[in-house]
């Protein structure tokens, strides 16, 4: 698996990667090969409040419906609009595919570098 090394990672699988004075959030390629096909998202508002390690989303795959969790608090600053229509975005290009972009994040938590992230995928199976 691929795990970009310009972003950080979370135990809940999702990535978080600074863009500018926005941070964007989506979800791991592991994450997204766990789901399945994804075939709905329910999305946030902008200027929603997010809040560390709380559902701010959650996505609809084949499977099952499963929470994105927010990796720092936030406000929701930019949605990806066009997951509304082409949730599989999620599938084909997990990191290219941000869920949400967040602003007046605070001190953030420590997050895992990629090669931390593939090690604690290694342990976990």
């Amino acid at each position: 698996m691929n795990f970009p090394t310009d972003r950080k990672y979370t135990k809940s699988h999702e990535w978080i990667m600074k863009d500018g004075d926005l941070y964007a959030i989506g979800i791991t390629e592991y994450a997204q090969s766990e789901l399945g096909d994804v075939v709905f998202i329910n999305l946030p508002n902008v200027d929603d409040e997010v809040f560390l390690d709380e559902a701010f989303a959650d996505v609809e795959s084949v499977k099952a419906v499963s929470d994105i969790l927010s990796p720092s608090n936030g406000v929701v600053a930019e949605v990806n609009e066009e997951l509304l229509d082409a949730p599989e975005k999620l599938n084909e290009a997990p990191y290219e595919a941000w869920i949400v972009k967040i602003s007046d994040v605070g001190e953030l938590p420590e997050f895992l570098s990629a090669d931390e992230y593939a090690a604690f995928l290694e342990e976990e199976q």
